[in-house]
């Protein structure tokens, strides 16, 4: 019988809250990635693939809900409690600046060319802001009348160049043609939307509602199957293997673990370690390992294959 090693997870400490979002830069010129986590502290944290804490953003003045980085992690965008969207330089941690909301903004994007930014949140709109002119007014996309969604917005992703997505508490994912500034497409769901994340190598949209995870092309008639399976618990965040494309992570607000599964269902792995329930998951660019954040104000970064000499890891098995 095989040894298998145990995830022993690297602990990254710093923030004083719950952590909200986690999101991975994509890899960069020198193969390295970075990771960025938003947090009920207000203050986003930048880290490197390794986990060590690069710079933390501040100037927020409550919760940040959403942190994204662009392609070339020189910008990140964040969306807050205190009403306002902030587009940051990466390098310096200087903000940029600051867009104004009238209610709590829980969702942010940023091009793929970084000339723009998506804002979503509890006004039920989405706001589209052109950075060359960041004192214009936004566009919005409404869906006709005055809102975006009927609840909440949680989540809004960029697809290519020109394509908006989000999805809200009404259940709704919604596209939306951002030259046209019109909407093209809809997906509902009989639950709220909990999360919707962009898995670019798969080119699928990643949404947990209710007890199902859902994987979505992310161009309607992108030639990639819907997929969904349903959990025996409410996943509160998900992710696909970027590579393998075999299995998906999730965390749960009913428990403390982090679960591994097959594109089945089936359960792969549990992982026991955070002190309170697991608000998001993500998996690193290059699949070896996913990042998960906590009420308990912690991220943990879990190798994929454990027992592998990977960043901080020394491997046990000479790999």
């Amino acid at each position: 019988m095989s040894y298998q090693p145990k995830s022993v997870p690297l602990v990254a400490p710093g923030h004083t809250r719950p952590v909200t979002h986690l999101a991975f830069s994509p890899i960069q010129d020198d193969g390295a990635y970075l990771l960025v986590s938003s947090c009920k502290d207000g203050n986003p944290m930048l880290r490197e693939w390794t986990g060590d804490w690069v710079g933390t953003f501040l100037g927020h003045k409550g919760a940040v809900w959403s942190t994204k980085l662009s392609p070339d992690a020189s910008r990140a965008v964040s969306g807050s409690a205190d009403f306002t969207a902030k587009i940051w330089d990466s390098y310096s941690g200087n903000v940029l600046h600051s867009f104004p909301h009238n209610h709590i903004v829980r969702t942010v994007a940023i091009s793929p060319s970084a000339s723009h930014i998506l804002t979503g949140g509890q006004e039920k709109k989405v706001r589209i802001f052109d950075l060359a002119r960041p004192d214009a007014e936004p566009d919005f996309l409404l869906d006709p009348g005055p809102l975006s969604h009927e609840g909440t917005v949680k989540s809004v992703v960029w697809v290519g160049e020109h394509t908006g997505v989000s999805a809200g508490e009404d259940g709704m994912i919604k596209w939306w043609d951002l030259r046209s500034m019109k909407l093209t497409t809809t997906l509902s769901f009989p639950n709220p939307i909990q999360s919707m994340e962009l898995s670019p190598q798969t080119k699928r949209l990643v949404v947990t509602s209710g007890n199902t995870v859902a994987f979505i092309p992310e161009l309607p008639g992108g030639g990639v199957n819907t997929h969904s399976v349903n959990l025996p618990y409410s996943p509160s965040s998900a992710s696909i293997h970027p590579i393998l494309q075999d299995r998906f992570v999730t965390g749960n607000l009913g428990d403390e673990w982090v679960r591994v599964h097959s594109l089945d269902g089936t359960e792969r792995d549990v992982l026991k370690g955070h002190h309170g329930p697991v608000h998001c998951v993500e998996f690193s660019p290059d699949g070896e390992m996913y990042a998960s954040g906590s009420e308990d104000g912690t991220i943990r970064l879990w190798q994929t294959t454990p027992g592998k000499t990977y960043g901080l890891w020394q491997g046990s098995n000479g790999a």
